[in-house]
C-alpha cells in the first residue's frame, strides 16, 4: 500500500519536473514566461492526438515536445522579436494555450490510448520496497530525471551555462562582450517551451490515458512556483515536484477514504500550498533573492 502510494507522488511529480526545469532555464536567462500552463496543455492535446491518430507513442512524446516548443516560438516572437511585456505575453499565451488546445482536442474527449510501458530494470527491480519505487517506472520518468541532471550540470559545469547565467544576470555587459543576447533567450525559451510540453504529454500518455480539456489543472501555475521555490537551482526543483506531488496525493486519497474534510478543501490543497510556499519564502528577502537573475523580466534591446 505505501509502495503503491509513494509510486503514484512519483508518477505525479514527473510533468511538474518536466514544467519547472523549463521554465527554470527560460528565467536562468532573463525571460519570465507565465504560459507554462499553455505550452503543457498543446503539449498534452498534440502528444494524446498524436498517440490516438498512428498508435506510436514513442512520436506522440516528440510531437508533445515540439508543440511546446512552438507555443514557446509565439511567446518568444512577441516577448523578444517586438519586446513586448513579458508578464502579459506569458498571460496571453496561457489564455491561447488554453482555448486552442480544447478547440483542437474537442474531437477527442470520450477517447483512450495504451500508455506507456514501465521498464522494469533486471535484478534491481526486484529489491524489497525501493525496486518498485525506483527501477520499474516509466522512460519519461526517467528522461525527466535525466534532464534535470542534465541542466544542473550544464548551468554549473559548461561554458554555455555560463553564458546564459551572465545573460540573465547583466544582460548589458553579456552584450558587450559580444554575446548575443536575444539568441540566447531565444534557446532558452524554446528549451523551456519543449519541456513544458513534454510534461503536458505525460499527462495523457501516462497519468491519465485521455484527452480532456483543461487535464493539467494548474501545474503550470505550481511549476512556476517550484522555481522560486528552488531559488532557481535545478535539484531543488526534484524536492520540491515531490513535495508537491505528495501534496496532490493526499488530496486525492482524502477523497477517496471520505474524510470528513468538504471535498473543495482537499481540491485546494496544492494551491494553498503553492501560495503558502510563495509567503514564507517571500518574508526571508535573502532566501528569495538567492541565485536571482537580475534581470529576470526586463527587455532587452539591442544598441541600448
Amino acid at each position: 500500500m505505501l509502495e503503491q502510494l509513494l509510486l503514484t507522488v512519483l508518477m505525479t511529480s514527473v510533468p511538474l519536473i518536466f514544467a519547472a526545469t523549463g521554465e527554470l532555464v527560460a528565467e536562468r536567462s532573463g525571460v519570465l514566461n507565465l504560459g507554462v500552463e499553455g505550452m503543457m496543455l498543446m503539449g498534452a492535446v498534440a502528444a494524446f492526438a498524436t498517440a490516438f491518430g498512428t498508435g506510436n507513442l514513442w512520436l506522440a512524446i516528440i510531437v508533445g515536445g515540439l508543440a511546446g516548443a512552438l507555443t514557446g516560438g509565439v511567446f518568444a516572437l512577441f516577448a523578444l522579436g517586438f519586446a513586448t511585456n513579458q508578464v502579459a505575453t506569458g498571460l496571453a499565451l496561457t489564455i491561447f494555450g488554453t482555448g486552442l488546445s480544447g478547440l483542437v482536442g474537442a474531437p477527442l474527449v470520450g477517447h483512450a490510448i495504451d500508455g506507456l510501458p514501465q521498464i522494469t530494470i533486471p535484478v534491481l527491480s526486484n529489491l524489497p520496497f525501493v525496486g518498485a519505487l525506483l527501477f520499474s517506472l516509466d522512460p519519461m520518468a526517467y528522461l525527466a530525471v535525466a534532464l534535470l541532471a542534465g541542466v544542473a550540470w550544464f548551468l554549473k559545469r559548461t561554458r554555455g551555462g555560463l553564458v546564459l547565467r551572465a545573460v540573465g544576470d547583466n544582460h548589458d555587459s553579456a552584450h558587450a562582450l559580444g554575446y548575443s543576447v536575444l539568441r540566447v533567450r531565444l534557446l532558452a525559451v524554446l528549451f523551456g517551451g519543449m519541456m513544458a510540453g513534454l510534461g503536458g504529454a505525460y499527462l495523457p500518455l501516462m497519468l491519465t490515458p485521455h484527452w480532456a480539456e483543461g487535464m493539467t489543472a494548474g501545474r503550470g501555475w505550481i511549476a512556476l512556483a517550484l522555481v522560486v521555490f528552488a531559488s532557481w537551482l535545478p535539484w531543488r526543483v526534484l524536492v520540491g515536484a515531490l513535495i508537491f506531488g505528495g501534496i496532490t496525493i493526499m488530496q486525492l486519497a482524502g477523497q477517496a477514504r471520505g474524510w470528513t474534510v468538504p471535498s473543495q478543501f482537499l481540491s485546494m490543497l496544492p494551491y494553498l500550498a503553492t501560495i503558502a510556499v510563495l509567503v514564507v519564502i517571500s518574508r526571508n528577502r535573502e532566501f528569495s533573492l538567492a541565485n536571482f537573475p537580475s534581470c529576470l523580466g526586463r527587455v532587452f534591446h539591442v544598441g541600448k
